[in-house]
């Protein structure tokens, strides 16, 4: 549906409270949203590089993580504040500031690198089962796509259990290598000369995949609207301590995380780059390890910590994909759909590349997935950083100079980066493509500089503005009516369903009937087979029983002087029989009861209120019970 703004993730909106004195309380009500963006930074698309770069070149690289992990650090911090303070995330920030036809390219450019990243969670899961229980990697493809249902049943439940099942899954991740870690007692000084920052044309490609692994376009998105999650007040004192807090979180998840990239990397320097063992694919190294560590420990380990990142990557890129959609295009679908759509898309390469080239293939098209997300990033860190340092939007939370710096040092890293690599990558295709070589350069130089006109205009665009943007108004209108005329209902239809429900959905309805003068229409569905068959000819106990029901409340609306009509209908659809029977009698308020359930209970037991509502063109008020 289209609309108005919304709220990033409305369904779970501040609802976290952390209005509590005990300082322990208060940082663990702000601590989550961190946690859910840094599994992003330990998927199987890191795990890849990892594994490249220290089986490759041994402890050099090291550096890149640390430097990838202040990166993170400082981005998602500005993340976190632009989402508290202005009530924004990223996405939306975007459609509210560029034209139509920039905000679509980088949501488009967005898709790509959501799907580039699902893409590396498809293919970690599918190899962690080939791993531990010998599924084939096509069936092991396959069997990801169920994780849907897992997605819908941990939304259900809230985001504090949703952020509780990722941090159990992290904690799995980390004690995992902990042990791998005292098992192949790496060198110390190894690691340390590590942290010396030196690179070549050689290492490039795997360290520009390393930090686009690390550093996920994507999560700054979703960092910006997990933090709204909380409720913190409106005051500038709330909003400065709910960014210490949130920076607080930010520096424990993401060096948790760089303790378990940096375990990868110095896992696979210890073991292969040792043993002179180059690494072409995740499972070689599974297999490697048991011979080279002496434990079959190391290889199950690394097995189970490989199966956990997929699933908790996957997780959160839903909500990724959600809040780009919905911050961009201000559409909402439903999340089961958006999540078959991009795993969906990301299987279909997954599987043409095992079919063809098999298990091989796999591993270069993890970290090619990784260079596709950091060929995205600066379309992510320029808007944030500009916006963060606009005073009109941040007030007096915009960035002071060190930020600035440290954010346009970051983003000028990022894309030094990017032209190199593609500038070595269009070389590399050229000089293999022979005759095709004109073609190539023609078609590969055009998209590169499409892009790069993009990025320009993104980064020097807001400089060349001279008049203040436009205060966010959450979709309100800028001009009220003089007059805003209060509705007048006359005929308002309360559907039965014989449930503990319809009384509260009755007081409602004789809340507003009492108020407007008008007329409650009650009416009940029988749903079994005689009354299918028999239609309004059927006697059963049931049925009976029903009519009962209706009598005892029209009794009881009637000591109220309401005035009350009734109609039974029979049918194996009672959604159709509401709108029908709304549309014949032309009500023009429907009152329903909500049960509550959803995700997989609204596959089984049906859910009426979605198909009745856009159905009908009058208004729906739906209730609840605690």
């Amino acid at each position: 549906m289209t609309g108005n703004a919304r709220r990033s993730l409305s369904d779970v909106h501040e609802s976290v409270p952390t209005e509590y004195l005990s300082k322990w309380r208060k940082g663990m009500a702000f601590a989550g949203p961190a946690y859910l963006v840094s599994v992003g930074y330990m998927d199987p698309g890191n795990w890849a590089t990892d594994l490249d770069g220290g089986a490759n070149f041994g402890y050099q690289l090291l550096w890149v993580l640390v430097m990838s992990n202040a990166m993170a650090v400082l981005l998602q911090t500005l993340c976190a504040r632009l989402g508290i303070v202005t009530g924004r995330d990223l996405a939306q920030a975007c459609r509210e500031t560029y034209p139509r036809p920039v905000n679509l390219a980088l949501w488009f450019l967005c898709e790509i690198a959501i799907v580039a990243c699902d893409l590396a969670e498809v293919l970690g899961a599918a190899i962690a089962l080939n791993l531990l229980f010998n599924i084939p990697l096509l069936w092991g493809v396959a069997i990801t796509s169920l994780d849907t249902l897992l997605i819908l049943w941990l939304q259900r439940l809230g985001i504090r259990r949703l952020e509780a099942f990722i941090l159990g899954l992290i904690l799995v991740i980390a004690a995992c290598f902990a042990v791998e870690m005292f098992i192949v007692k790496p060198e110390i000084g190894g690691i340390l000369g590590g942290l010396i920052p030196r690179i070549d044309s050689r290492s490039l490609y795997t360290a520009v995949g390393m930090l686009g692994a690390t550093v996920m376009p994507h999560n700054l998105y979703l960092h910006s609207a997990l933090v709204q999650t909380r409720r913190i007040g409106s005051s500038d004192e709330e909003k400065a301590a709910a960014c210490r807090w949130n920076f607080f979180d930010c520096a424990i998840a993401l060096n948790g995380a760089l303790f378990i990239n940096g375990a990868i990397l110095v896992l696979a320097a210890a073991v292969f780059y040792k043993a002179g063992q180059s690494v072409t694919e995740i499972q070689q190294a599974y297999k490697l390890l048991t011979p080279l560590v002496g434990t079959v420990v190391a290889a199950k380990l690394f097995g189970v910590a490989l199966f956990c990142s997929g699933q908790s990557s996957t997780l959160t890129g839903t909500l990724a994909g959600q809040i780009v959609m919905e911050g961009f295009l201000n559409i909402r679908i439903q999340p089961w759909l958006r999540r078959l759509v991009t795993r969906l898309l990301a299987i279909a390469p997954a599987a043409v590349v095992i079919w063809i080239s098999g298990n091989d293939g796999t591993f270069k098209l993890l970290i090619l997935s990784q260079v596709v997300l950091n060929l995205q990033l600066p379309f992510a860190i320029i808007p944030l950083i500009h916006f963060t340092s606009d005073r009109t939007k941040m007030g007096i939370f915009a960035n002071g100079w060190k930020l600035r710096l440290g954010g346009w040092v970051t983003a000028a890293i990022v894309v030094s980066l990017n032209l190199w690599l593609a500038s070595q990558t269009i070389g590399s295709w050229a000089a293999g493509a022979g005759s095709w070589a004109p073609v190539v350069w023609t078609l590969s130089i055009a998209l590169a500089g499409t892009i790069l006109c993009l990025l320009l205009w993104v980064t020097f665009q807001p400089l060349r503005r001279t008049e203040a943007a436009p205060v966010p108004t959450l979709g309100l209108e800028t001009v009220l009516p003089k007059v805003i005329e209060a509705p007048s209902y006359r005929r308002i239809l309360v559907p039965l369903d014989h449930s503990p429900l319809d009384r509260l959905a009755l007081s409602h309805a004789a809340g507003m009937a009492a108020r407007h003068g008008a007329s409650i229409f009650l009416l009940h569905v029988e749903e079994g087979v005689t009354s299918q068959i028999y239609g309004q000819d059927s006697s059963t106990a049931e049925v009976e029983a029903g009519r009962e029901y209706i009598d005892s409340l029209v009794n009881s609306l009637g000591e109220l002087d309401l005035k009350v009509e009734t109609a039974i209908r029979h049918s194996s659809n009672p959604r159709k029989e509401i709108v029908r029977y709304s549309r014949e009698i032309q009500a023009d308020l429907l009152v329903m009861g909500a049960h509550g359930h959803g995700g997989i209970k609204d596959l089984i037991f049906g859910n009426t209120i979605n198909p009745v509502r856009h159905a009908l063109n009058i208004p729906i008020l739906v209730v609840r019970s605690d």
